[in-house]
């Protein structure tokens, strides 16, 4: 999550470790709007599963072309080539020793007439701050959590295992979902070291799901998942130029997910195209005894989004464009108007929304509520952890990170978790009040304009490209609106609109509680109409 932003009562995103050479990045001159990059050459990209769908895959095992196990070490050996060598994107936290054993057991249950469903054999990453009841840790990609090895999968994790998916290994973060510093890094992690940018190796991949958007991006998996508070999901996908769904929350459990705040947690799909994320939404709800909002999805929840794509989704569609979010970029701005054009000659009407006067001012109540939530959900969940370091509390965290600052925290320190220990319970006056008026507002907002206007959804930049990585001085975001959707637990689409000098960013698409089918239509019909969705070129910098 981009906590930073909430000080500056605007935005919220991520991000991770090893030193990099960022000389060139600080010299790099403006190119023109949109500009294609081309490949620095460096690298010879050959991979024969580059781009490949769920559905590709599924068409190649059902015919015996290709079986889960051949898949998995054909992944394994691209994580060894992209991630470990070659680029070195460090996007994978740790590789699942049972992966092969799995894809075997799959492979065996299909040649026996048994499929599961479309993610039979299909090869998945996660983010490591997700529950995993096998040899893999749990961490958040901290070194205070090293050797967290937890005794019950997620309710995701179980849901993936039951549909047939093969989970791949875990990817890296921005420490804590980047709720440490207010002058983080997105992407860098005491565990797990600094993420790259796989289209600009020293541009940064946005966070805090940043591993997952890297290796989505980079064909490291067929799939990832990424977890998100505000802009954790959407801005790593944007940087990343790849299609995120952060779900209405309740719509996915939370239970096994180490938090930041149960008013705004969510788990999401982060994929190459919206068909595979629509094909990884469904599997995963449900009902969970564990996470009490899971409640509100009964009877509103689907086990198969693919219904609602639709290529001529935009017809008749009347869609609302925040025009407070734009003007953060030029080339952003001018990515978006052709957008717009495209959405109006596939039918789509596009209505100018200027300013939404109940979110202004509640980004300082948002923060509040994620300080309080912080260190009551994360108290909670460290009761059960099992870390060789013994923390137990957000306390012992920051007494860890003290005692072992030369690792723990080699360039930004830990003022977001010591200002969460200074807060009181969730009884507290002050967090009643703000949670109150942070998701009241949000909600309000979105829900009015949408009914006053007859909208079937919201639109706004995503983020704008990515910036130079900076473990000294932090993030450089530059606008987004990620905000209004996070904080009213609404659910929020983005999809690839464009590029910079070859940096890719998103347009985003959200709506009210629930309207998942709604939004999936809309995204579907202009990616299908756009194709803007660009593999990497792994340069090593624009220059």
């Amino acid at each position: 999550m981009k906590r930073r932003n909430f000080l500056r009562n605007t935005i919220l995103g991520s991000v991770s470790l090893p030193v990099l050479t960022l000389n060139s990045c600080a010299n790099e001159k403006a190119g023109s709007n949109n500009e294609q990059s081309t490949p620095s050459g460096d690298f010879q990209d050959n991979f024969e599963f580059n781009e490949a769908t769920v559905t590709d895959l599924q068409e190649k095992m059902d015919k015996g072309e290709l079986t889960a196990k051949a898949l998995v070490e054909k992944y394994l050996a691209r994580i060894e080539a992209i991630d470990k060598g070659g680029p070195g994107l460090n996007s994978v936290i740790e590789i699942n020793p049972d992966a092969i054993s799995i894809a075997e057991q799959l492979d065996q249950e299909r040649q026996n007439g048994q499929v599961r469903g479309p993610l039979h054999g299909i090869p998945i990453m996660i983010k490591d701050n997700i529950d995993t009841a096998d040899k893999m840790m749990t961490t958040a990609g901290a070194l205070a959590l090293a050797g967290n090895i937890a005794q019950q999968d997620a309710f995701i994790v179980a849901q993936l295992r039951e549909a047939g998916a093969v989970l791949l290994g875990k990817t890296n973060l921005s420490e804590w979902a980047n709720f440490r510093s207010t002058r983080s890094s997105s992407g860098w992690s005491s565990r797990g070291g600094q993420v790259k940018n796989p289209y600009v190796l020293d541009r940064n991949p946005c966070g805090s799901s940043s591993g997952s958007g890297a290796a989505a991006s980079a064909n490291l998996a067929t799939l990832t998942i990424g977890t998100e508070t505000n802009g954790s999901i959407v801005c790593p996908s944007s940087n990343n130029g790849i299609v995120g769904i952060k779900p209405t929350v309740g719509l996915w459990s939370r239970s096994g997910i180490i938090p930041i705040s149960h008013t705004q947690d969510t788990a999401g799909p982060m994929t190459r195209t919206v068909r595979d994320g629509a094909i990884l939404l469904g599997p995963l709800t449900g009902v969970d005894p564990r996470d009490e909002i899971t409640q509100q999805s009964e009877g509103k929840a689907y086990s198969d989004y693919t219904q609602f794509l639709d290529s001529e989704g935009l017809n008749g569609t009347r869609i609302g464009l925040i025009k407070s979010f734009m003007g953060f970029h030029e080339g952003v701005d001018e990515a978006l108007e052709k957008a717009f054009e495209l959405m109006k000659s596939k039918g789509a009407t596009i209505i100018d929304i200027d300013s939404v006067e109940e979110w202004r001012g509640i980004g300082g109540a948002g923060y509040q509520v994620l300080l309080y939530e912080f260190k009551d959900g994360v108290n909670k969940y460290l009761e059960n952890a099992n870390p060789d370091s013994g923390v137990k509390t957000v306390a012992d965290v920051i007494a860890f990170n003290k005692e072992n600052s030369a690792q723990a925290m080699p360039y930004f320190k830990q003022e977001i978790l010591e200002a969460a220990q200074e807060k009181g319970d969730l009884n507290s006056s002050e967090y009643l009040e703000a949670v109150k008026t942070t998701v009241e507002q949000s909600r309000k907002g979105i829900d009015r304009l949408l009914e006053e206007n007859q909208l079937d959804a919201l639109i706004g930049p995503t983020g704008g490209p990515a910036w130079c990585t900076d473990l000294i001085n932090g993030d450089h975001f530059g606008g987004g609106s990620s905000s209004p959707a996070a904080r009213a637990g609404y659910p929020n689409i983005t999809v690839p609109v464009g590029n910079v000098n070859g940096l890719p960013f998103g347009i985003s698409f959200f709506g009210t509680a629930f309207s998942e089918p709604v939004l999936l239509k809309i995204a579907y019909a202009y990616e299908q109409a756009s194709k803007h969705r660009m593999a990497p070129s792994f340069r090593a910098s624009l220059t």
